[in-house]
């Protein structure tokens, strides 16, 4: 498959478990069938959705190599290799581009924080160099990795590297993602990582978003496909009706809840910010899609976070059924039935803080 633009709208698949810790293949044939049925341009395996980090490497590759073979060439593959040692991505990447991945993913080295210039030359430079034919998806997410690539490092990145002419955009720094459009010009991709920003990085004129690498689009990839490819049409009255009935899961991506704790018969609160991927996994599992959740060190929500995600998919359900029915079909479940069934939802939450 020939990948001329990243564009449209691609799915930064979540992993499911069984109840024993292990993949289930079977669940991830399932959602990735689902996937292709809505139409998605593509899906990013072993990206954070994904819970890489809880991966190890023969996991990782056998996500990739499984995304690749279920795929069946009806939709792209940008897989996710980044790592905080070059050598590790090197390797993740070459086994991606040869299994047939058109794209790989390279998150800014995490703990270990080089700096740009480090992250240009000795990095994302140096898998760029070694997988030519292959493009190269620079990932920035600071709030994650401690480190930033630099518009201007991303710049001259892209003009020693011609397979460099894309970029995960996930700092929220919308000044930042104008002055990289300013530098890279528009044969340059820029693709949101934020659900929430999408609609406005697509419709800002300096920054011209090409379309979302999406959380929510493991539950609705069709209607968030439809609003990229609107707003690419130039159709903004469509793409913004369909950004404002997607808002309440956008909005989900990250839930953060006052929650109860006790300490020697003291009442205390804690803020708890639960994080990408387990709201999403949980809306997941009450809709009837996976049965598993993440793996440890991430568990569960408290209450109050579970009613946060349940409350958004009654929003969306009642202003909006198209937006979930082709969940139904697709995973034979009543989303009504669901959504009412408090037994669905209590198990998903820690029964205390």
């Amino acid at each position: 498959m020939d990948l001329e633009r990243l564009d449209g709208a691609w799915t930064a698949l979540i992993t499911p478990f069984g109840p024993d810790g292990t993949i289930d293949w079977s669940e991830f044939e399932r959602l990735i069938a689902f996937q292709i049925d809505q139409v998605i341009t593509g899906i990013l395996p072993c990206g954070t959705t994904g819970e890489s980090p809880s991966l190890d490497w023969t996991e990782h590759n056998a996500v990739i190599d499984n995304a690749l073979r279920l795929r069946a060439d009806k939709c792209f593959v940008l897989a996710g290799t980044g790592s905080n040692a070059t050598s590790e991505a090197l390797r993740a990447s070459r086994h991606a581009v040869e299994t047939g991945a058109e794209a790989v993913l390279l998150v800014d080295c995490y703990y270990n924080g080089p700096s740009s210039l480090e992250l240009r030359r000795e990095y994302h430079g140096a898998v760029a160099a070694a997988c030519p034919d292959a493009l190269i998806v620079p990932y920035v997410i600071p709030g994650r990795s401690g480190t930033a690539l630099a518009a201007e490092d991303l710049a001259i990145l892209a003009e020693e590297y011609p397979n460099v002419r894309s970029v995960k955009e996930a700092t929220g720094d919308l000044q930042r993602m104008a002055r990289t459009r300013t530098l890279v010009g528009d044969d340059f991709d820029i693709m949101s990582g934020d659900d929430p920003l999408t609609a406005t990085m697509m419709t800002d004129p300096a920054i011209r978003a090409n379309g979302v690498i999406s959380v929510i689009t493991n539950v609705v990839p069709g209607p968030v496909e439809r609003m990229t490819r609107a707003f690419i049409g130039g159709n903004t009255d469509e793409g913004q009706r369909l950004a404002d009935a997607l808002d309440p899961l956008a909005n989900i991506v990250t839930v953060a809840v006052d929650n109860p704790r006790t300490l020697r018969g003291q009442q205390l609160t804690v803020r708890d910010k639960f994080r990408n991927p387990l709201a999403i996994k949980t809306l997941m599992q009450g809709l009837g899609m996976v049965a598993g959740g993440c793996r440890r060190p991430l568990g569960k929500m408290t209450p109050a976070g579970v009613e946060v995600v349940r409350n958004a998919a009654r929003t969306v359900w009642s202003a909006n059924p198209d937006i979930l029915e082709p969940i139904e079909g697709a995973f034979g479940v009543s989303i009504a039935q669901r959504l009412d069934d408090d037994s669905v939802w209590a198990p998903l939450a820690y029964p205390t803080a």
